[in-house]
């Protein structure tokens, strides 16, 4: 279970990791990207239902090891486009040659150049990404619901919470590996191995850049399929771990009086009973099932608290990446038409970013007003940029080199101290992890478990996995300053982003949420402790009673009745001993 738990996370934080690079590589817009993030919550939504429930009643390993190669197949999947695709082209302005370093040439602000439609080969191949991240979701699904129940149906009640931290603390692994493996391949070309690289003009620092996405679906589909393998040699159910107080005393175990303090009081003692049913026994079992499951306050309550939650996760974590790369990457930038560059007649398309001397970014040479170039390939230099004169004094260097200029030496400390942060906030939020697993556990009928767990991922993923990185997209989307030009026309991905704009609406959103869900799982906490008052207080009550039954019951076998009231024996005596 640790071992899939990490494959899965793993597979899960590289996807999100490679979110810019497959939005540059197919030239579509978050929003877009936003729904191909869902489908992995779409697939999860079209079977969690039947897995969690009818997936109980059967061989849950199997189940199991079947969904984790399901998984590794939509890997495999997902990286099929780069396979079919062309070479990737990506946007400029002017033809990059390959001549002499000392060879001086004439830039597009002095003549005029046209550029031919070239269809993009397998533009609409992203449907093959959305698909593979579908089954992705779908093959996920019996992880959670069928492999936590099993755990907790066959070990000692004391040690759920220490396998389910186990299980936990080996998961969070998988997506410090798979954001540090997107880091890596983000870095690395995606058509390396094909082209000549020497030829690339732009860099990993570029907004056109494109890393190897496609080889990371690769490698955590090969993890993903190796740990499928272990399930398929788990027999159905195991032997029942005994507590160490079972084992001296041979009593009940502490479960059940542990989950008398969450279950509803009306609910009736449902006996596990190992027996054959029909799947038509079961379907018709069905909605009573969902009643009881919800007739539970608590259970209820941390449903909607897990929903509000899991909007602001997922949302931050959909684009994180983006939000990073934006707010503490991007430097000044210019993508305007001044009196500079009045006679370039040039594109306000185009997106060939030159960088300045005096740290601005400008949308292309041409509307730096350059007259002039020399080196090829990376070492590209542009001279006599008219725009860059207009900020600086005439004896500093007007020229502009290729690529986006960095940001200031300020914005490398603020951002270690956003991921220091970022760290503290990660920490504190997975320790209320096992203690919430463990109340949901607790808080139903033991049959009710699978169910209880699989009704919490179809609900929260719907509504708190499919939503939020559409609306977070076409959010970010607004705050776009420079859109990308397709070959033949049309709008592209986002160049540039308001980097303030960006900032302010995203964290904004993502605060919001998790300022609400904060405050529900304060009203959770206080409705159970009010919960265990009454509970007390019922018992103490109980304690009570029976110990003046015993009283009674050692006062009779002493052979000394006392009756305050009249005695059947003898009606005209105030009291008889």
């Amino acid at each position: 279970m640790a071992f899939v738990y990490f494959a899965k996370a793993f597979g899960g934080a590289y996807m999100k990791s490679s979110i810019t690079q497959i939005e540059r590589r197919f030239d579509i817009p978050s929003s877009l990207i936003g729904v191909i993030d869902g489908s992995f919550e779409m697939g999860n939504l079209l079977v969690v239902a039947f897995v969690s429930y009818f997936g109980a009643k059967l061989h849950r390993p199997r189940l199991i090891g079947m969904g984790v190669l399901i998984m590794a197949t939509g890997c495999f999947l997902t990286a099929l486009p780069h396979f079919f695709q062309g070479p990737y082209k990506y946007e400029t302005s002017m033809s990059h040659s390959t001549g002499s370093n000392d060879s001086v040439r004439i830039l597009p602000c002095l003549i005029s150049l046209s550029s031919a439609c070239e269809k993009a080969a397998g533009s609409s191949m992203w449907i093959y990404v959305f698909l593979g991240n579908m089954l992705r979701g779908i093959g996920e699904t019996p992880i959670m619901p069928l492999g936590v129940s099993y755990l907790d149906d066959f070990s000692a009640p004391e040690n759920t919470a220490f396998y389910l931290s186990c299980i936990h603390t080996v998961g969070i692994l998988g997506p410090m590996v798979g954001f540090m493996l997107g880091s890596f391949l983000a870095k690395v070309y995606v058509d390396v191995g094909f082209v000549d690289l020497e030829a690339i003009t732009i860099t990993h620092k570029d907004s056109r850049w494109v890393g190897a996405w496609w080889l990371g679906f690769i490698i955590t589909g090969i993890v993903m399929l190796m740990s499928s393998i272990p399930f398929w040699f788990f027999p159905k159910s195991l032997p029942k771990q005994r507590s160490k107080e079972e084992e001296e005393t041979n009593t009940e175990l502490d479960t059940v009086a542990e989950q008398e303090n969450f279950i509803p009081e009306q609910e009736p003692n449902h006996e596990e009973q190992e027996k054959d049913v029909s799947l038509v026994e079961l379907a018709k079992d069905f909605i009573p099932s969902l009643k009881r499951l919800f007739s539970s306050s608590i259970y209820s309550m941390l449903i909607l608290t897990y929903l509000v939650a899991v909007n602001g996760f997922i949302g931050m974590i959909t684009f994180k990446p983006k939000y990073m790369e934006q707010v503490f990457g991007q430097a000044a930038s210019r993508t305007l038409v001044s009196q500079c560059n009045m006679g370039c007649s040039c594109s306000l398309k185009h997106w060939d970013p030159v960088c300045a001397h005096n740290g601005v970014t400008y949308a292309s040479p041409c509307l730096a007003g350059c007259q002039s170039t020399t080196g090829t390939s990376k070492n590209m230099v542009f001279n006599n940029c008219t725009c860059v004169g207009e900020t600086m004094t005439p004896a500093v260097n007007m020229s502009t080199v290729l690529g986006q200029c960095p940001r200031d030496s300020n914005c490398d400390s603020s951002f270690k101290i956003y991921m220091a942060l970022s760290v503290i906030g990660s920490f504190i939020s997975a320790v209320g992890g096992t203690p919430g697993y463990i109340v949901l556990l607790r808080s139903i009928a033991p049959d009710l478990k699978s169910l209880a767990l699989g009704m919490q991922t179809l609900i929260v993923r719907t509504l708190g996995g499919i939503p939020p990185p559409i609306y977070f997209g076409a959010l970010i989307d607004q705050t776009c300053l420079k859109w990308g030009t397709k070959q033949c026309g049309g709008r592209g991905a986002c160049r540039l982003y308001d980097s303030n704009a960006f900032r302010m609406r995203f964290m904004g959103l993502v605060l919001g949420l998790y300022f609400l869900s904060n405050s529900l799982w304060g009203v959770l906490y206080f409705k159970i402790v009010k919960r265990e008052k009454k509970l007390a207080l019922r018992n103490q009550a109980k304690e009570e009673k029976e110990e003046a039954n015993g009283a009674a019951n050692r006062a009779t076998n002493g052979h000394a009745t006392i009756c305050v009231a009249e005695c059947p024996e003898d009606k005209n005596r105030e009291s008889t001993i």
